[in-house]
Parts: structure tokens; C-alpha cells; sequence
């Protein structure tokens, strides 16, 4: 028996856009609803990955902040290093700030924050202002010691140590796949190059569509731990499951968002430093940045991290890190991440290779190391992944964002039209009383 079609489905609600997603989020709050609360919990409040519940709606709204309790992990150590302060002057008015939505948000005029947030289904959201901490909210059952599903935001932690491997000379961004991983040489990213898979261009017959039980995003999700398994031998893990995606086109015409693009990278830095994906993220950032707590990754059958969407971290540690890159790599003068690595994200990828992907909601943007790129006038960049989670750095506003959500549908292009202008506003605000 398989529930495959269970694991990235669009779960809707009644409505998840405009004045009724305020709603549905108040009456869908899991502490209120009660998931796995009891002792034991009672048979209509489990919540469990093997029978696809864990991401059906409304039940994810636990699950993505309790994966820990439903997968196995590994930890990414904090080390002993002291927690690094985080100043903190909270404002008032923030919650009340009002502004435009794009077309498509489902409001037919301005709304305020709090209200956006809601509409989003946010489960926790976090502002810092040159460095002070001027908004934090929790929502359910998320607080600030939770470690909450980053999904595809863990994609560019990956993105930042492989550039920084360009950087120093250990990696080269013209070598093909087949030669860094030769158990690769023979399918669809054998002929790949390092900075084609950074920049998600290669050409897979390999489907993201979150709405389909079919898709390849299904069996990888599987195969990863973090979904049920859906095709005989997915135990294999993803390494297994990495071999069989085929070509499909050339490489480098195009931007074409695959989560497998990830894990590929993930697997080269394996090989590469001989350490584990977990470890080097812990040696590269955790530490470095006195986290608050251990993150997790999400492991397969063969305790392979699952390096394109298994980081789960609290909402200050992944602020950190989006301050990190805002500050140019560097935290106290010491220097983490080299400046040219955070330049070339920041100078972002082609847009006209972009263009193509068809997402209405970001025209002009770009991809570049595992980021997205806005090109506008702040030159904002962000880490994204399904159903809300984000770090939005603004370089110009001298803000980063963190967000952590449970929507109902995956892709951020269905509430983009809300937390887009959101961010502005807030950017606006801050820069304009500063």
C-alpha cells in the first residue's frame, strides 16, 4: 500500500486566499485542534508519516514544527561556543502596518501585517534591523525553541558551502558530475557540470509538481525519509534513487527548479571533504554563529541527510544565518563566509535563463547558488521552501527576515501576492524612521 499522493498534495481549504485564510488559520491552529496531544494521543489526533498524514493539511501544522518525533534525525551540533547575543528593542507598530497586496492575494484593498501573516498561515516570523531584533511572533504550537521543517530553505546552506569550495579552489565549477561522482557518470547528471546543478540548470526528466502523487519530487521525498515510500526499493536512500533520473534536454539552457539538484551537491561535498553534510554545516555555521540549538537533518534508511529540504532549525538560528550573508559573510570580524562568495550570490544568476520557469509572481529574477535573486533596487535575495518558510536579506533596508510557516498548498507563488509586499513594507518603514 503506498501514500505517496499524500506527501506534497494541495490540501486546500475552503479558501486560501483574501479575508477567509485569516480564518481558516485561526480554526486550523494544531495546539487548538489538538494533534498528538494525550497520553497516548487518541486515534483521531495522530498525527504519522506512514499513512501520509504528517502532509495532509491540517495535521502538518504540527508535524512541521515536530518532525524530530516522526523521522529519524541527525543532529548539526552547536558546539560550546556561547549563544551569540541578539539585541533585541521590539516596536509596536509593525502589526498595524499597512499596505498593498499584488494581484491574486484575494483582499480588495490594503491589509495589515498581523492580517498578512495570518492569511500565510505563519507559524513563527522574526525582523532584524541592523542587527536588533524590532519584531518576533510564535503561532501554535511553535515557539522559540522549536526546530521547524525549513524544507527547501536548507538548500542554500548547501549552495553556500559549495560556492565557498569554488571560492577556495577545492572545487572546480566547470567539472562534470560523472567525474566528482563516477556513480553518476551514467545517468541525467553525468555530463552536468558543478555550476549547472548550483544554478539549476540541468536538464532532467524529473518532475517538482508538488500536486502530483506521480511526480519525482514524490519518490524523492521518499526515498529521503521524509515522505512514505512510494516505489519498491526506495530503502535504498537517495543515493540509490540519484542514478535513476535521466536526461532530459541540454544542461545550461535553462532555469528549471529541482529539489534533486541539491542532494547531487550534497553528495559531491560528501566526497569531496570526506564529512558528513551535518558536520560541515555545524563546523561551517552552527558553531562559528552560536546558535541557540542543535539544528536536525531529516536521514534516510542509510543515514544520508536529506540535504534538499530535511534542515530543521529554530526561527533565530536560521535569522542568524540570513544576517550572516547581509553582513557579507563576515560575524564580529571574523570572516565565515568569503565576500566574493556573498557578491556573486547577490549579482544573482541569468534572468533570462529564469524567465522561462514561468513563476508570475518574481519576474526578473534569477537563481544563483542555491538562492533567489530579486535584482530590484535593494538587491534583496532569499532562501525559499514550501509552505512558508524563508530568509529574506535586504541589503539596502539593512534587514533580514525570517519566517517559518504551515500553508496549505506548497509553492510560494499562492501567497507571494501577500508576503512580497510585506517585506517592502516593513523595509520602508524601518529605513524611513531610522
Amino acid at each position: 500500500m503506498t501514500h505517496t499522493s499524500a506527501v506534497f498534495a494541495h490540501n486546500p481549504v475552503a479558501d486560501t486566499h483574501g479575508p477567509a485564510a485569516i480564518a481558516a488559520a485561526g480554526a486550523t491552529d494544531p495546539l487548538a485542534l489538538g494533534w498528538m496531544q494525550g497520553t497516548p494521543p487518541h486515534d483521531d489526533k495522530l498525527v504519522r508519516l506512514s499513512d501520509g498524514s504528517a502532509w495532509r493539511f491540517p495535521q502538518l501544522r504540527w508535524s512541521f514544527s515536530n518532525f524530530q518525533q516522526l523521522v529519524p534525525t541527525v543532529a548539526v551540533g552547536r558546539g560550546d561556543r556561547p549563544v551569540q547575543p541578539m539585541p533585541s528593542a521590539l516596536r509596536d507598530d509593525i502589526d498595524t502596518l499597512q499596505f498593498t497586496p499584488l494581484a491574486g492575494s484575494g483582499f480588495d484593498g490594503p491589509i495589515n501585517w498581523a492580517d498578512a501573516m495570518l492569511a500565510n498561515f505563519t507559524d513563527a516570523v522574526l525582523v532584524i534591523h541592523r542587527g536588533t531584533i524590532v519584531y518576533e511572533r510564535y503561532w501554535g504550537v511553535t515557539g522559540p525553541t522549536t526546530r521547524h521543517l525549513l524544507a527547501s530553505v536548507s538548500k542554500s546552506f548547501v549552495g553556500t558551502i559549495t560556492a565557498m569550495l569554488v571560492a577556495d579552489g577545492t572545487l572546480d565549477e566547470s567539472a562534470t558530475v560523472g567525474t566528482l561522482i563516477p556513480e553518476l557518470a551514467a545517468g541525467g547528471f553525468g555530463d552536468a557540470t558543478l555550476r549547472h546543478v548550483l544554478d539549476m540548470t540541468t536538464a532532467l526528466a524529473y518532475s517538482e509538481d508538488y500536486t502530483s502523487p506521480t511526480a519525482d519530487i514524490a519518490r524523492l521525498a521518499g526515498a529521503s525519509g521524509l515522505g512514505p515510500r512510494g516505489v519498491a526499493g526506495d530503502d535504498g536512500g537517495v543515493c540509490a534513487y540519484l542514478p535513476t533520473i535521466a536526461k532530459a534536454g541540454d544542461h545550461g539552457a535553462a532555469f528549471t527548479y529541482r529539489t534533486c539538484n541539491t542532494d547531487v551537491l550534497a553528495w559531491i561535498l560528501r566526497r569531496t571533504t570526506g564529512k558528513s553534510l551535518a558536520t560541515l554545516v555545524s563546523e561551517l555555521f552552527w558553531q562559528p554563529l552560536g546558535m541557540d540549538r542543535d539544528a536536525l537533518y531529516t536521514v534516510d534508511s542509510r543515514g544520508t541527510e536529506f540535504a534538499g529540504g530535511g534542515l530543521n532549525a529554530t526561527l533565530r538560528d536560521i535569522a542568524r544565518f540570513g544576517e550572516l550573508m547581509r553582513l557579507g559573510g563576515s560575524l564580529d570580524a571574523r570572516r565565515l563566509v568569503p565576500p566574493d562568495v556573498v557578491d556573486d550570490i547577490r549579482g544573482g544568476g541569468d534572468p533570462a535563463r529564469f524567465a522561462p520557469a514561468g513563476y508570475t509572481t518574481l519576474p526578473g529574477w534569477s537563481y544563483r547558488n542555491q538562492w533567489w535573486v530579486s535584482h530590484d533596487a535593494h538587491g534583496c535575495f532569499t532562501a525559499r521552501g514550501v509552505r512558508g518558510q524563508m530568509i529574506w536579506v535586504d541589503p539596502v533596508a539593512e534587514m533580514t527576515i525570517a519566517r517559518l510557516g504551515s500553508h496549505p498548498l506548497a509553492g510560494n507563488g499562492n501567497f507571494d501576492a501577500t508576503s512580497l509586499p510585506a517585506w517592502t513594507a516593513v523595509a520602508e518603514l524601518l529605513m524611513r524612521e531610522s
